[in-house]
């Protein structure tokens, strides 16, 4: 197979996956593919085999970091050690002790500051002239602020932080300014994991060095570890996604934009929609694989032990089976998304991503009713060896002068 065709496919978009995996679906739901590092994985495709593959513990990630594994050009492999990259037991330990710092009250509490800082934003457009680009204005302060909070970091820090994990989301090329940026960042972020210890705050990195049993509390590696993960997921798909959201609406579905500032009860399920059928993956996948421990069965197809099996969880929020013409949003919908995955697995952090997308729309719906794209959606910029799909810019405007009468 051609590196063209080969895995991760060039034909993603942010509307939705490259084309051939409706037709996978269709006919061979489970499917071997080249990869462009030479070797082959397989591809699931459909809800409900992902789904069961997600839960499957014969399916390790751990395995994944084992000598000689192989190794997936094109994608982000994060680094062992992380709750993502582990199996049971160390994996549940590690869950148990987060689950505990990531308590629903917790996160639930941050809702009026995140209203606050997005808010906050918002005042500072008063004074501009549109366009005004979103990405750099709005939805990346807001991203950064929230995560530097979560772990009790300067806010000061939050360029030094973007520009950090800006270089760990690069796939293609630039591996060396990857580590080094990896390097400076765990360096960082140990330095404020000593500071915690010393001195506790209200954050949630304090909270994950308080939390556990004695003799089961995490290590100063296992909290710079959750701290590195907390900023790469928590920050830049965060951040990406508000982005694709509202470029999705404002492009596509203008009536839905203008109808949320009048039933500001539908965002929840507007967001949904939107975790739904907007695709951050580049690849279509969460790029993490999992290896067979033994012959596994899914979907009629026999994966033998060994090999690599990667989750298209794009593809099964398309599955036409479950979601009726997958590539028209529908913000009436009510089948559950696999936008955060499932299983085990399921994202540490998307009550909190939850809650940043409601409020980002919320607050822009309601002082912006009339916000517009400021270029021709084929005019807009986007970052090249991303490991999402990541705009570099997304200029807005509006039609009249900001009124802060819906500010609450």
């Amino acid at each position: 197979m051609p590196e063209a065709d080969s895995f991760p496919f060039q034909g993603s978009t942010y509307l939705g996956p490259d084309p051939r995996f409706a037709q996978w679906r269709a006919s061979q739901p489970v499917v071997r593919v080249a990869t462009r590092s030479g070797g082959h994985a397989w591809l699931v495709t459909r809800y409900e085999d992902v789904r069961a593959a997600a839960a499957d513990p014969r399916l390790s990630r751990e395995a994944a970091y084992a000598p000689g594994a192989a190794q997936f050009d094109g994608l982000f492999q994060p680094p062992p050690g992380m709750v993502a990259s582990l199996d049971p037991p160390a994996h549940t330990r590690l869950r148990r002790v987060a689950d505990q710092a990531f308590s629903p009250a917790r996160i639930e509490a941050m809702r009026p500051r995140i209203r606050q800082t997005a808010d906050d934003l918002l005042d500072d457009w008063a004074g501009k002239t549109p366009p005004i680009d979103l990405m750099a204005q709005f939805a990346s302060p807001l991203a950064l602020t929230v995560i530097c909070e979560l772990l009790g970091a300067p806010l000061d820090d939050r360029e030094r932080f973007h520009g950090w994990v800006r270089q760990l989301a690069v796939v293609d090329g630039g591996q060396e300014a990857a580590a080094q940026a990896q390097a400076q960042l765990g360096e960082y972020i140990a330095g404020l994991v000593a500071a915690k210890r010393q001195r506790p705050g209200d954050d949630v990195l304090s909270a994950l060095a308080g939390a556990g049993h004695a003799g089961d509390r995490l290590t100063d590696q296992e909290l710079v570890v959750f701290g590195w993960t907390l900023l790469g997921a928590g920050f830049d798909s965060t951040a990406g996604q508000i982005g694709l959201s509202v470029l999705a609406l404002l492009a596509h579905y203008p009536q839905q934009w203008k109808r949320l500032h009048a039933h500001s009860e539908e965002i929840p399920s507007t967001v949904e929609e939107l975790l739904r059928g907007v695709n951050i993956h580049r690849s279509d996948t969460s790029g993490l694989p999992r290896i067979a421990m033994a012959d596994i069965e899914i979907g009629g197809q026999v994966i033998p032990a060994g090999d690599a099996v990667f989750l298209a969880f794009t593809s099964a929020n398309h599955d036409e089976t479950v979601f009726a013409d997958p590539r028209r949003l529908d913000f009436a919908r009510d089948a559950p998304n696999l936008a955060f995955g499932h299983g085990i697995h399921h994202c540490l952090g998307a009550p909190l991503a939850r809650i940043e997308l409601c409020v980002a729309l919320e607050r822009l719906t309601q002082r912006f009713p009339g916000l517009c794209l400021a270029v021709a959606e084929p005019q807009l910029r986007w970052r090249v060896g991303d490991v999402n799909h990541t705009l570099l810019e997304l200029p807005v405007a509006w039609p009249a002068p900001l009124s802060t009468a819906t500010k609450e």
